[in-house]
C-alpha cells in the first residue's frame, strides 16, 4: 500500500504543487477547491479561514479527499482520502510557512481584516500515487 511518506508522494508534497480539496456539502453534493498543502510527517495539512465553505463542511463531516498534482503534468499526482481535524492553534504560523513555499513571502499577504485562520491535519486512510508522462 502506498504511503504519503513514499518517495513519489513526498516529491509532490514537498514541491509547491497545488492541491484540490473535496469535501461534502450539507446537501450531500461535493465541493472542490484549490489550496496550498504541506507535508506533516505521515499526515498532510491544509489551511483556510474560519467560516469559508470547505472548512465548515469539514467541521460537520471530517471526510476529505485531497489530490496533489505536479505543475505541468496533471497525470503525476497523489490522491489522499481520510479524515481532517481542524485547529486554530498554529494556523497563522502554518499559513506563513505555506506562503513561503508557494509565493516566497515570509508572511501570508492575503489576510482579510478580522480573519481567523484554521489548519486541518489530514489522517490518510487511502493513498493512491500515479506517475504518467
Amino acid at each position: 500500500m502506498t504511503s504519503i511518506t513514499d518517495p513519489g508522494p513526498q516529491e509532490l508534497l514537498s514541491a509547491p504543487n497545488y492541491a484540490v480539496v473535496s469535501t461534502v456539502n450539507k446537501d450531500g453534493s461535493i465541493h472542490s477547491t484549490i489550496v496550498w498543502v504541506s507535508s506533516e510527517g505521515d499526515e498532510i495539512a491544509v489551511n483556510s479561514a474560519v467560516g469559508r465553505l470547505w472548512p465548515t463542511n469539514l467541521e460537520r463531516d471530517p471526510h476529505i479527499s485531497v489530490v496533489v498534482f505536479e505543475s505541468g503534468n496533471p497525470y503525476h499526482f497523489v490522491e489522499i482520502r481520510g479524515t481532517a481535524t481542524g485547529s486554530i492553534d498554529g494556523a497563522d504560523e502554518h499559513i506563513n510557512r505555506l506562503a513561503k513555499k508557494y509565493i516566497d513571502q515570509d508572511e501570508y499577504p492575503f489576510r482579510q481584516p478580522g480573519e481567523q485562520r484554521i489548519k486541518f491535519v489530514i489522517d490518510p486512510e487511502r493513498v493512491r500515487y500515479v506517475k504518467q508522462g
